[in-house]
């Protein structure tokens, strides 16, 4: 039983894991910060205003000590959200083990470390796919000989969903992400043949559970299914145990929402249900979200709720008492055979193309159509989603009062510059020769084709050292470079409903009257890598007659200045999930005033009332929020804004 969380400082989030501990929860789900999870220090230009954000800020091994203050490492197991660096944090948890005398066989938990679904939906990537997999395939290897308890990676088709995709599409890619990487590993000549079960044994996966239960019941016996045939036929696994389809759940984050936010508990629970009921495919650890989580960040008190849901489920009712009730069910049995003949054709033809690390922009493209299908179906009222577009009418809820800020919990300013003396401290109190010989042996393995060599080696001995987060990053920096994800834009629906008529009609009486169309620019300034909404706004607005530019992610703010002003664009979209948005946008609002830019600038994220009039305050002419699901009213107000100034 998990919450994820992880806020503001290692001391801060030690003293929240303690006290969930406390309160029963079993295991710890660490969120890391964006600087953090993308390899940054807190004092590096890029990380300027998202530093402790959305997680907590790890640039060194004295906040790996702080982070597990009291915490029996031995005895734990840790779940760490983290990717890019993923090698870089299990290092830091590494060297803190061996620093405290703990066996690593000992240790148990799970390094994410699925980059594909970081370029299909997450975000936070730094590599291309082939270097990244040879990052993933050293864990791997290196955990398969020190730390034989550890899931050096957790396959995720949870964001898979969170950005679109169909169950048959959740399965297909989550099933060929880990046969990319198992392929990897047996191909590098760093694990030995007869070790290959074990190896398969130690994948794990982290998978989403919508509101459609029954659907995901279905899925879940799918996917345990069609891992257990995998397991066996390519890769030679004889042990049922070692075929297991062993998976962490968080339950859907997706569909919770701003409006009537106390429907998110229903929700949760059926969700929760989804990947439970099933005894023979039920979920090993599961996480949920809580119930404000479309607000901003949740308070401890919101997460005790999350837990509470759990608990009640495991030790109130008599779920887990009896088998499996749907063995022998001829409903779900058909409705499994249908969708494991649609996951099995989606994921032939995503090994036909070379795999998963390979073929990562086709299916940004797929999971960017799947989504705004779904999109246009909640728009339509085809697809009912309660309190925002069917039964709207509400008393209000004690839960949130008049303000949305009362139900939330906000990070302190001054974390930011407490972090970055911290880490400044850090490197001038450290062994600097130390440090820049582990650098040099970093780059040197990660350039090795010699299979004796492991990244894994170097890098704890960087963290034992004294290196940072983000030295250890911008070592690989050198090496790889650095990699932009395809936005898959181009997959978006190219068709709409009637309103969309209408929007065209006025987009071609502008380019009439002035000689060329509405111009938007989609921004994404900042770490924040959570692109599915800057991605449907920028299809929309295709569709909607407008000219469309969008880059992708992490932009600084001085980079969509100049492309506003290069491109001539009538209205500067900023979409910010982070958090970051008062960090941000004036750096935004003000770089444009400064290059004599008149583009309107609008933003949409998770923007509390009270920052939302700040905004407004400073030139921001509209903010919108999770509440504002309708496209078409959003074209029309960009459109409005245009024709006023044309």
């Amino acid at each position: 039983m998990r919450t994820y969380s992880g806020h503001s400082s290692a001391t801060a989030s030690n003293e929240l894991y303690l006290s969930n501990l406390a309160k029963g929860q079993t295991g710890l789900s660490i969120a890391f910060d964006l600087p953090t999870q993308t390899g940054y220090d807190p004092d590096d230009p890029a990380a300027k205003g998202e530093v402790g954000k959305v997680g907590v800020p790890v640039a060194h091994l004295g906040h790996m000590r702080e982070l597990f203050r009291g915490l029996p490492l031995s005895e734990m197991n840790t779940s760490m959200t983290i990717n890019s660096t993923a090698a870089w944090l299990w290092g830091l948890y590494l060297a803190l083990a061996e620093e405290e005398g703990v066996n690593l066989n000992d240790l148990q938990g799970t390094t994410q470390n699925d980059i594909v679904k970081e370029y299909l939906s997450r975000g936070t990537y730094i590599f291309a796919p082939e270097p990244s997999k040879r990052l993933i395939a050293d864990m791997i290897a290196f955990g398969i000989h020190h730390a034989t308890k550890w899931n050096p990676i957790n396959v995720c088709s949870y964001h898979l969903q969170e950005a679109g995709a169909t169950p048959a599409q959740e399965i297909a890619y989550a099933l060929a992400t880990a046969i990319d990487v198992l392929d990897a590993v047996r191909d590098s000549g760093k694990v030995e043949p007869r070790l290959m079960p074990e190896v398969v044994g130690r994948i794990s996966f982290f998978v989403n559970a919508g509101v459609r239960f029954i659907e995901e019941v279905a899925k879940m016996r799918t996917f345990t299914a069609m891992w257990d045939e995998i397991c066996r036929t390519r890769y030679g696994v004889e042990d049922p145990s070692l075929r297991r389809f062993r998976y962490g759940v968080q339950v859907n984050s997706l569909g919770l929402t701003e409006q009537q936010p106390e429907n998110n508990v229903q929700r949760i629970v059926l969700e929760m249900l989804g990947v439970t009921l099933s005894a023979d495919a039920r979920a090993r650890a599961v996480q949920l979200p809580a119930w404000n989580e479309a607000l901003g960040l949740p308070r401890p008190w919101d997460q005790q709720w999350s837990l509470r849901i759990q608990q009640v489920l495991a030790y109130e009712s008599d779920l887990l008492e009896y088998p499996d009730i749907f063995a022998g069910s001829r409903v779900m049995e058909a409705i499994v055979h249908d969708l494991t003949t649609a996951a099995q054709d989606e994921l032939d033809q995503v090994l036909a193309l070379g795999g998963a690390f390979s073929a990562i922009d086709e299916l940004k493209s797929r999971l960017v159509a799947s989504q705004s299908a779904r999109v246009e179906r909640i728009e339509t009222g085809e697809q009912i989603v309660v309190g925002v577009n069917r039964f709207t009418e509400t008393a209000p809820s004690p839960l949130t009062g008049d303000e949305s800020l009362s139900s939330i919990l906000t990070v302190d300013p001054a974390i930011e510059q407490q972090l970055i003396d911290d880490v400044r401290a850090w490197r001038a109190s450290r062994d600097d020769e130390a440090v820049r010989v582990a650098l040099d042996e970093l780059r040197r393995v990660v350039q090795s084709r010699d299979v004796n060599d492991n990244v894994m080696v170097p890098t704890i001995a960087l963290a034992k050292a004294g290196g940072t987060t983000g030295e250890w990053a911008d070592a690989l920096r050198d090496v790889f470079g650095e990699y932009r994800a395809p936005t898959g834009v181009q997959g978006g629906l190219g068709g709409r409903s009637a309103d969309f008529a209408g929007l065209v009609a006025r987009s071609r009486a502008i380019k009439e009257k002035r000689g060329s169309p509405p111009k938007l620019l989609v921004a994404k300034p900042g770490l924040d890598g959570h692109s599915n909404g800057a991605e449907q706004i920028a299809v929309a607005a295709r569709d909607a007659g407008f000219e469309v530019i969008y880059e992708g992610i992490r932009l600084s703010p001085e980079e969509i200045v100049a492309a506003a002003r290069d491109e001539d664009v009538d209205v500067v979209g900023i979409s910010i999930l982070s958090g970051s948005h008062l960090a941000l946008v004036p750096r935004v609002v003000e770089g444009l005033v400064a290059a004599g830019v008149d583009a309107k600038v609008v933003v949409g994220g998770i923007v509390p009332e009270d920052d939302a009039r700040t905004l407004r305050e400073l030139g921001v002419a509209a903010v919108y929020t999770p509440k504002d699901y309708s496209l078409a009213a959003i074209m029309d107000d960009l459109l409005t804004l245009i024709e006023s100034i044309s």
